[in-house]
């Protein structure tokens, strides 16, 4: 299998495994979709990781396959593409880029889907589409402005030019960088961490955010609102509040 999902203390790995690079060929979207959507199904799966292994995240799309495409096929192609990075971004459980090596072109729109992005200090990110004669065509020019502000994407897309870990890190590009032995430990951690959370209110925090983005801040209030309202209706909220009055902050138990 070129993409697996692994699961161990309820954090999902997304596993890329097409050496050498973890070219982002058809096969690779697809299967994206499947375990995405898979994660995000599964009960014992509360938090997942986006990993590429130890030497490169993903270094883009694989050129030789889109080269045999023509505008037809790419009419097609191009919203399956669109649908499995967005089947990412739609977990609604927290989701973490564990980014070793290169994520570059779809690389990079992949880890764009993350919640939160740990990069190895020796890695290097862009989205080099340009200097092939056309742009980011799996979100990358819609996901990336709204991460980093638009001077700062079109920068990125006009050149096509490559960061290094502690650029991406001074312009919100990534979150975190760590050596690079350290990089899957860390994003388990952050992932395990979260899983033993509340995971309809993740869900709710998650999706109300990124909502709002998508819309006005009446609606997104209003998004907000009905979530909240609506947690407490569950179990967990029941739970959290007990301890709180019963112990004290942060010390609840969440099934």
């Amino acid at each position: 299998m070129t993409v697996t999902l692994e699961v161990r203390d309820n954090v999902g790995t997304i596993r890329l495994d097409r050496p050498p690079m973890n070219a982002l060929d058809v096969a690779v979207q697809d299967r994206l979709r499947e375990l995405a959507e898979e994660a995000g199904r599964r009960d014992d799966v509360r938090a997942v990781i986006l990993y590429g292994g130890e030497k490169v995240f993903a270094a883009g799309a694989d050129i030789k396959e889109m080269q045999a495409m023509d505008h037809a096929a790419m009419v097609v192609r191009s919203r399956a593409l669109q649908e499995s990075f967005t089947a990412v971004a739609r977990i609604p459980k927290p989701v973490v880029a564990a980014v070793t090596g290169y994520a570059l072109g779809g690389g990079c729109e992949l880890a764009l889907c993350a919640d939160f992005r740990i990069a190895a200090d020796n890695a290097k990110l862009g989205q080099p589409e340009i200097l092939l004669g056309l742009i980011p065509g799996a979100g990358g020019t819609q996901r990336l402005a709204r991460l980093v502000g638009p001077s700062r994407a079109k920068d990125l897309i006009f050149t096509g030019r490559q960061v290094k870990a502690e650029e991406a890190l001074a312009i919100g590009l990534v979150d975190r960088v760590v050596p690079a032995a350290e990089v899957y430990e860390q994003a388990h951690a952050w992932a395990a961490r979260l899983a033993r959370g509340p995971a309809l209110a993740l869900r709710a925090a998650k999706e109300s955010v990124d909502a709002g983005l998508e819309t006005d801040i009446d609606t997104g209030l209003t998004v907000e609102r009905n979530w909240f309202a609506g947690l407490f209706a569950t179990e967990d909220r029941e739970r959290g509040m007990r301890s709180f009055v019963e112990e004290g902050p942060g010390k609840a138990e969440f099934l």
